[in-house]
């Protein structure tokens, strides 16, 4: 399969009447959704995993190309790592889809149901946002996994993916597209937008009526920028600033473990910590630092963490305010649970923030007290992903108070309403 076939129709003059026109046929591939079976839907998604799989060579043949360019263009190595498709992660990509086609169907799930002294029978019941408009960066995963997750919940969806990943992601949508048709499903339900031209981000951000939510999921730049124009609701996906605060009654062996997997094991993604807090009561500091150190990273530390080895650069007011996405962390000492809270507080986007301590009182308060999406006691960061969560993949991780929260899923694509079941009754 060519990694260019089933994509949209050649542009049309503007952005706005390409966004218009797209908005139409999602708009109406979004009716016969809601009305599509469970196992209709999974069924697609079965059959658009396959494709992934039997079109792998073609999808890394146009990976290569955008990891030329990348390099070329001096995309950074978190950049270049969020990019990267090797087998096992194509592998990895095509598997969540089909754990999600194996996951409940949110659409018509009963929430509750109420019987009224007069009778009336009240029942709320999820359904479909409609049209979900998704603009992302780098990581031509999204592209799979959104498809994925907005057609099992009863979606269509618009995908505008980042210049730097443009061959890989047309290439997944293709085959993703063509599982769609193989099982009966409109290809109008997953499009993606066929220009990187930015004035198509503008039309989709002004698109009421046709784009019922928009999700972004990249850089600050591109939040800001959607959440500073959208005449549509945004569900946003930002940075993440996230933090681990390692008590004075932490496991030291534990609080390596934990500090290590949480920097480095993927340093691009939005799990990973950004900022350490120390308890200054806790007895070995240093073995976090040298463990940090001689596992590669740079640490950049305030001036008590400085002082105890040479091998740690004096830390900027901007470093605690710094998603790094690479092999860099910024360390703190802090008084107790009463400093991390109020630096967290301070700093923190709200994504992911972590406790490893062994005095369950403490890690409660600490649960409690931190304000975030996500909150942890004795746990990498890097589980911050809905697949950890078993939500089968994850849109980005909402950041928000309003309508979702943390990995936004199957559940988080839907909302509600309100069934009334009468025999007649009037209102006196």
């Amino acid at each position: 399969m060519n990694a260019e076939a089933l994509t949209a129709p050649p542009m049309p003059g503007d952005a706005a009447a390409l966004i218009a026109d797209m908005g139409a046929h999602a708009r109406a591939a979004a009716k016969q959704l809601a009305l599509t079976p469970t196992a209709n839907k999974a069924a697609a998604l079965h059959a658009a995993a396959a494709q992934i799989r039997a079109h792998a060579s073609d999808i890394l043949a146009a990976n290569a190309q955008d990891m030329a360019a990348g390099r070329t263009g001096g995309l950074s190595g978190a950049m270049l790592d969020r990019l990267r498709l090797d087998e096992g992660r194509l592998a990895a990509i095509a598997d969540a889809i089909d754990d999600v086609a194996r996951l409940p169907d949110p659409a018509g799930a009963e929430i509750e149901r109420v019987t009224r002294p007069n009778g009336l029978v009240l029942s709320r019941v999820r359904v479909p946002l409609g049209v979900v408009g998704i603009i992302y960066e780098s990581r031509p995963n999204v592209t799979a996994d959104a498809a994925a997750l907005g057609l099992m919940s009863g979606n269509a969806v618009i995908l505008r993916g980042g210049s730097e990943a443009v061959h890989s992601n047309r290439a997944i949508h293709a085959a993703f597209a063509a599982g769609l048709v193989e099982a009966g499903l409109p290809a109008d339900a997953v499009q993606l937008v066929p220009t990187q031209d930015r004035a198509a981000v503008g039309a989709m951000l002004r698109a009421q009526g046709l784009i019922d939510i928009i999700i972004p999921r990249g850089g600050k730049g591109l939040v800001a920028r959607v959440q500073d124009e959208a005449r549509v609701p945004v569900l946003a996906h930002l940075d993440g600033i996230n933090h681990l605060y390692i008590d004075g009654a932490a496991d030291p062996a534990k609080a390596v473990e934990l500090a290590i997997n949480a920097k480095m094991r993927r340093t691009g993604v939005c799990g990973s910590v950004e900022t350490i807090l120390i308890d200054r009561a806790y007895p070995a500091p240093l073995g976090i630092i040298d463990a940090l150190v001689a596992a590669g990273c740079e640490v950049r530390g305030d001036k008590g963490i400085a002082a105890l080895s040479p091998h740690v650069e004096p830390a900027s007011n901007g470093d605690w305010d710094s998603e790094y996405l690479d092999a860099i962390v910024s360390i703190g000492q802090v008084d107790g649970l009463t400093g991390a809270l109020a630096h967290i507080d301070a700093h923190s986007s709200r994504h992911t923030d972590a406790i490893v301590t062994e005095d369950a009182a403490t890690a409660e308060r600490f649960l409690t007290g931190v304000d975030s999406a996500i909150v942890m006691h004795n746990a990498s960061t890097q589980f911050a992903d809905g697949g950890e969560f078993g939500l089968g993949a994850e849109i980005g991780i909402a950041t928000g108070r309003l309508h979702a929260r943390g990995p936004v899923a199957l559940e988080g694509l839907t909302t509600y309403k309100w069934l009334v079941r009468g025999t007649g009754q009037v209102r006196p």
